[in-house]
């Protein structure tokens, strides 16, 4: 294997670690210029590259490095200047976009300008079980018949299972099908920017004059306009001008409307007069279909033992299912021989029990993530309704999840007597079987706590 291929290989792991704007900004230009002896030296395109890479990403390159290379123990980076722009040169990672490569191909750089669609993602390669049916369905009709059937669409659930490509497989079919249609997806946190931009440049009416010939509007990720009150207000106003067009509308989130703290009222009820469809877990025999297609799309060859005991671990989210495989067949590739003791050794990092993947951390941030607030708001001595239901969520959780005592949960807020962490738990647990909404949310909190 060349320094291309290993440089390859190990991009091929990060992006499953960090965010795509993250991989796109501290990876891009970077490249294995030599390896001597048991040190790999990686060239990067200035000082505040290198500074980064060096404090923050460390340790997780030389694992990969070592995973796939067990010769090499140390990295060095240093600083190598792009050239002049008018001589361009193409990256590793613009390179990795040819279609003979077996890693994920980095698809999200091959988006449509004009759409913000990633060709990718279709209905085609789209696996459906018992537990994204409904949404599936949904999104196929709308695909069919835009504006009409559902208005707007309403797409929840945690993090990785597969929200995104089923409301762009909606956009790239209506875009294919439909070539009069003008479809455009937006992620809400760019969506929000543009508002914030408009306001402070006294452009707004200009800004919704862009949104004005849209027929397909696709908003990724909506619940981060909860809070933000002029966003909310400027949006209801473009919803409603497009609604009232009969334009197509569709939304994703983390949690259903009714969850959605600080969200208008207004919004709330325009979310809730379409369809809300749910997207959750995938069970065992969704998750082999999946890594059986990945497979095949790949054109490689893994044991169906090796397959099975992915799909039996691996069980957070889609996202790391296919995560957990990439990192096998890139070492398949290399080393040929693959069974499920390697499997076993390999998939360390992707496979957690409960106890390893939750904690104190983890839920008290979760948790207060989930109903807008900030932590410290979790311990506050107050009464108020929006702060007493998360806090007991949180303690219910932490005995639920983690079999903390009573006791030591009061202790961990503030030294409460513990009869307040058992009237807690005991109320959450009354309205978890008497409140579908409750368990809902209870549900998606768990989702985000285990993905994390």
């Amino acid at each position: 294997m060349n320094n291309s291929e290993l440089w390859r290989s190990v991009l091929a792991q990060m992006q499953f670690h960090i965010s795509k704007a993250n991989f796109a900004t501290w990876f891009q230009n970077t490249e294995i210029i030599s390896k001597e002896n048991e040190k790999i030296i990686i060239s990067v395109p200035n000082a505040f590259s290198k500074e980064w890479l060096s404090n923050k990403y460390n340790k997780q390159i030389l694992k990969t490095l070592h995973d796939i290379d067990d010769s090499i123990k140390d990295l060095e980076f240093v600083i190598k200047p792009q050239p002049a722009k008018n001589a361009p040169q193409k990256s590793i990672i613009d390179n990795l976009e040819r279609p003979e490569e077996i890693q994920l191909k980095f698809e999200e750089f091959k988006t449509n300008k004009e759409t913000n669609l990633n060709p990718r993602y279709t209905f085609d390669n789209f696996i459906v079980g018992s537990f994204n049916e409904l949404a599936h369905a949904a999104a196929l009709a709308v695909a069919d018949n835009p504006g009409f059937t559902y208005n707007p669409l309403f797409i929840y659930g945690g993090t990785g299972l597969g929200k995104t490509h089923l409301i762009q497989a909606v956009g790239n079919k209506i875009g294919d099908e439909l070539k009069k249609k003008k479809v455009k997806y937006i992620s809400s946190e760019k969506f929000v920017s543009g508002i914030v931009q408009a306001i402070r440049s006294n452009n707004m009416e200009a800004f919704k004059a862009s949104l004005a010939p849209i027929d397909v509007l696709i908003l990724d990720d909506i619940q981060f306009i909860a809070g933000k009150n002029k966003s909310q207000e400027e949006f209801f106003h473009v919803f409603n001008s497009l609604y009232e067009k009969n334009k197509q509308i569709i939304l994703s989130s983390d949690r259903p409307p009714n969850a959605i703290a600080e969200l208008e009222d207004r919004l709330r009820s325009r979310f809730e007069g379409g369809m809300i469809a749910d997207v959750s877990l995938p069970d065992y025999e969704t998750r082999l279909v999946i890594l059986k297609q990945k497979v095949q799309e790949k054109n490689m060859d893994i044991s169906e033992d090796v397959l099975d005991y992915i799909a039996t671990n691996v069980k957070k989210n889609i996202r790391e299912l296919e995560g957990a495989l990439n990192k096998l067949l890139v070492y398949n590739k290399i080393n040929q021989a693959l069974d499920v003791e390697i499997a076993k050794k390999l998939l360390k990092g992707f496979i957690f029990s409960p106890f390893d993947v939750a904690n104190y951390k983890k839920i008290i941030e979760t948790v207060a993530k989930f109903y807008n607030l900030e932590e410290k708001n979790l311990f506050d001595p107050t009464r108020r309704k929006e702060i007493v239901k998360p806090r007991q969520v949180a303690m219910f959780l932490l005995r639920k999840e983690l079999k903390y005592s009573f006791p030591a949960i009061a202790r961990k807020f503030g030294g409460k007597d513990h009869t307040t962490a058992i009237y807690a738990y005991k109320k959450i647990t009354q309205e978890n079987e008497e409140n579908n909404k409750l368990t809902e949310e209870l549900n998606l909190i768990k989702q985000g706590i285990y993905s994390a």
